[in-house]
Parts: C-alpha cells; sequence; structure tokens
C-alpha cells in the first residue's frame, strides 16, 4: 500500500451573464458562422464587475467539499490556479482560504496559464505522497474577459470566465485503486512571445491584453499534448485504448480534436464544455470534469486523462483512476 492523493470530490462556477455569438457580432466584425468554425465556441460567461477571482473559486470550492462530504477543517492545503488574481500579492488562494473560514495549513497560487491545473495537480498530488498535506482544494478560477482587446476578434470571441475546484485526500491505496495515478509537465520559454498579455506589475502596471499568434500555437499544441500524452500513459504503464475519459483544457475543438486524432482516441471519450463555456484558462479543466462527473459519465474506477497547454509556452497532462 502507498500514499496517494485520492480525488473526493469535484465542484464548478461560471458567472450569470451569458455573452452569445451574436452578442459579440454586435460590437465587432464577426459573426456566429466564423466563431464556431474556427473554435467550435457558441457562448461564454462573464462576471459582474464587482466580482473577483477570489469569489468565483470560494464558490466552486464550496460546490466541491459539499461533493466530498467534507468541510474546510479538514482541508491543510490550498491551492489557486489562476493568472488573474484579485492582486499582484497576496496570492489569491490567500484570501480564499479566509473567505472559507480556514486559519491553517497553506495557501497559495500557481501561475502558468491554461496550463494552471495540469501544473498544480502535480505539485498538489506530490505534496500528498510527500506527507505535507492531507487533504487539498485545488482550484482554477479565471476572470479572462478582463484581459480581452474588444477590438481583436482573434483573442476576444475565445476566453471566458469561470472556476473549478477538485477536493484531493491522502489514501493508503493499492496500485489498482482510485488516485492520482501520475502527471508529466513541461516548458519552453523561446516561445514566450506566441501567447501572452501586453501588461504587468513589472513591465508596464498595467494588466494588458491577450496576444496570441493563433496558428504557431494551434501546431505546438497539437504536437506537445500529444507527446505529453504518450510519454505520460508509457511511463504509467497504460495505452490509449485504457483511457475512459480524455477531459482536456477546453481552448479550441480544433486543437481538441487534432489531439485526439494524432494519439488515436475515439470522439466519444471526449469530453467537451467548450461550445458552452469557451476558454476560461486554469478552470476549464476543472468545470468540465465537474459537468462529466455529476452528469454520470464519469464513473468511480475511471481512467481519465487530463491535459492543457499554455502560456510559456507550457504543458502536461495527468492520469487520475476516478473515485
Amino acid at each position: 500500500m502507498t500514499i496517494k492523493a485520492r480525488v473526493r470530490g469535484v465542484g464548478g462556477y461560471v458567472p450569470e451573464k451569458i455573452l452569445s455569438n451574436d452578442d459579440l457580432a454586435a460590437i465587432m466584425d464577426t459573426s456566429d458562422a466564423w466563431i464556431v468554425s474556427r473554435s467550435g465556441i457558441r457562448q461564454r460567461h462573464q462576471a459582474d464587475a464587482e466580482l473577483k477571482a477570489s469569489d468565483l473559486a470560494v464558490r466552486a470550492a464550496k460546490k466541491a467539499l459539499e461533493h466530498a462530504g467534507m468541510s474546510i477543517a479538514e482541508i491543510d492545503l490550498i491551492v489557486v490556479a489562476t493568472s488573474t488574481p484579485d492582486h499582484t500579492f497576496p496570492a489569491t488562494a490567500a484570501y480564499v482560504q479566509h473567505k472559507l473560514g480556514s486559519t491553517h495549513g497553506a495557501a497559495f497560487d500557481i501561475q502558468v496559464a491554461c496550463s494552471g491545473f495540469v501544473y498544480g495537480l502535480s505539485v498538489v498530488s506530490a505534496m500528498i505522497e510527500s506527507g505535507q498535506a492531507k487533504g487539498a482544494l485545488l482550484i482554477g478560477a479565471e476572470l479572462m474577459t478582463r484581459l480581452l482587446d474588444w477590438e481583436d476578434r482573434s483573442t476576444a470571441v475565445l476566453f471566458g470566465d469561470g472556476a473549478g475546484a477538485l477536493v484531493l485526500c491522502a489514501d493508503d491505496v493499492a496500485p489498482d485503486a482510485p488516485q492520482v495515478i501520475n502527471s508529466y509537465i513541461r516548458s519552453d520559454g523561446q516561445f514566450a512571445k506566441l501567447l501572452y498579455t501586453t501588461g504587468g506589475a513589472g513591465s508596464t502596471g498595467t494588466a494588458g491584453t491577450i496576444y496570441m499568434e493563433g496558428r504557431e500555437v494551434y501546431r505546438h499544441a497539437v504536437t506537445n499534448i500529444a507527446e505529453a500524452i504518450c510519454t505520460l500513459l508509457d511511463t504509467s504503464g497504460f495505452e490509449i485504448d485504457d483511457i475512459d475519459w480524455f477531459v482536456p483544457h477546453q481552448a479550441n475543438k480544433r486543437i481538441i480534436d487534432g489531439v485526439a486524432r494524432k494519439i488515436g482516441l475515439p470522439p466519444e471519450k471526449t469530453v467537451l464544455t467548450v461550445a458552452d463555456h469557451a476558454n476560461t484558462s486554469a478552470a476549464s479543466i476543472p468545470l468540465a470534469l465537474d459537468m462529466a462527473v455529476r452528469d454520470g459519465r464519469i464513473k468511480p474506477g475511471d481512467m481519465v486523462m487530463t491535459e492543457a497547454m499554455g502560456g510559456g509556452l507550457s504543458w502536461g497532462a495527468n492520469l487520475i483512476r476516478w473515485s
């Protein structure tokens, strides 16, 4: 028996306000047909101005704790993956900790753009396995619509706001029991300028807006993500056919389909939320997991593969036997 991280609960939150493709077509040179054909996106959610990333994170976290049947007193680690923090410092996780009523354990942020959840799960599971935490909240929370240039249709149509959370706990398990099996994460900073924001506290003093070289990002995404999945499966002793559910970062349906084709995964095994949520960066995978668990697709014992690529460039994958 070995101490491993086990998923105990999931939760998600998206703001009530919806921006349809037609809404965007009214303010920029675009159309529903153009957006759908290039991304698969039909709508996205936008948070009210008074809401911060920590507010979205707390709402998702409460749902995850309820789903797990646990209280915040049982959590000694809170990790928030976000590119839209409440402040430059302290960590948004500290605000989440306070708003949830906790004064113990550790709370910190991870900033790896759209790869944040994949990196976060790697870090959290490693901390649990090493004995540094017994109960953890991993949250992806993003206000991506606040980083958009609404005159740039190449990026403004792609992003939305939302938060998703997982509760993970230490468990003494057998190799074939539900657990976070393994993770694979990589970065290559020579491609940082393919996807970034034009601002920053240490440069312009502003948040800036998203800049992306879409064709290059697509090319790197399909190649790097497929390589990450195959490497992770190989090092973990599994094959593509062992995957029950593929839960990718919901950036763009063309990227998702391209990766699935490259690794030979049947499309019916893919969980898709991009049409309704758009790209919610680090929140997209836990939001998709929440939906697929609650609608009954993902069941205990299922083998789940997650993956993402984001600014950095950064990319990676996680392999989970669901509980």
